[in-house]
């Protein structure tokens, strides 16, 4: 079992480099990790915007304020991302943060069995859910012919276009 992840302040070391403001900017999106290997990184590969890790975005160098919640669809994905909706419930995010969804993963191919859906459910009731159905050929790092319509419905999200990687 994984352990559980504790969305918190930001990391005091960045690579990134710092605009020398204090404020999340309202330029872009931002994707969470909810969890390591949640796919925030593949979704900044293909649609643009800034992989924030497993972290709030850092208004010291100015990352986005608009931002969705990433993880897989397994046991252990939905409850980092419950996890992550209720430090924002409890105001554990910096000011101006806005979220804009939650983007769940497939963890595998086929359909998921009921207790996931029952989960997912559940945080639907709570942000809109967007799901990225498995999808084979990331896996050996090659682009589908044609990207799923999950994937463009989630591009116009982070005003992106699918493959392109746009910013």
């Amino acid at each position: 079992m994984s352990r559980p992840m504790v969305l918190g302040r930001p990391r005091e070391r960045d690579e990134r480099p710092v605009r020398g403001r204090d404020a999340l900017s309202d330029e872009g999106i931002g994707w969470i990790g909810a969890h390591g290997g949640a796919g925030a990184s593949t979704l900044t590969r293909l649609l643009g915007g800034v992989d924030i890790g497993c972290r709030w975005p850092d208004p010291a160098i100015g990352e986005p304020a608009r931002v969705a919640v990433v993880g897989r669809t397994n046991s252990d994905g939905l409850r980092a991302v419950s996890r992550a909706l209720n430090a924002m419930r409890e105001g554990r995010h910096p000011a101006g943060m806005r979220l804009v969804g939650v983007v769940l993963i497939a963890d595998a191919p086929g359909r998921l069995p009921a207790p996931l859906l029952g989960r997912i459910r559940l945080l639907r009731a709570i942000a809109p859910v967007h799901r990225v159905p498995w999808i084979p050929s990331y896996r050996i790092g090659v682009e589908p012919q044609r990207p799923p319509r999950q994937l463009a419905r989630l591009a116009a999200l982070a005003d992106a276009r699918p493959g392109r990687g746009a910013r």
